[in-house]
């Protein structure tokens, strides 16, 4: 999906960027409606969000100054491309005293190497360090 030829999007990227919007599986966002969804020309994945669009939808997020939300969208961007299977047990993982200080760097590792997700990566390992302030692992097996 190519970025809008201006420097920075406008919100909503709806209005104002429809034309370069597309959904996941690449499907025009001015494909996806009710009666294509009717017609079966529409199947369940078209209708998920495409990186680039969280991606556009951060780069708002980071001029108004959110720069949370700016965040948080870079790392849904890099979600998109992990299986569904994947992120629950990444979510599971996630979960208090289900991971060892190291399983969870580990996890980090993998999703920054087979997934190119970095920021993610980085969020999972700022995880492990707060977890283990917290005392929320689970201990070393190995």
């Amino acid at each position: 999906m190519s970025r809008p030829s201006d420097a920075s999007p406008r919100y909503p990227l709806g209005r104002h960027h429809r034309s370069s919007l597309r959904s996941r599986t690449g499907k025009p966002l001015d494909d996806i409606s009710l009666e294509a969804v009717r017609e079966g020309a529409v199947a369940p994945l078209d209708l998920a969000i495409h990186a680039d669009t969280l991606r556009m939808q951060a780069d708002v997020a980071q001029a108004a100054g959110f720069n949370q939300l700016a965040q948080n969208l870079r790392r849904a961007a890099e979600l998109t491309g992990i299986p569904d299977e994947r992120l629950l047990e990444i979510y599971e993982a996630l979960r208090p005293n289900r991971s060892s200080y190291y399983q969870l760097l580990n996890l980090g590792e993998e999703l920054e190497q087979s997934y190119g997700a970095a920021e993610t990566a980085r969020y999972i390992r700022e995880a492990a360090e707060a977890y283990r302030v917290s005392g929320l692992l689970t201990p070393e097996t190995d």
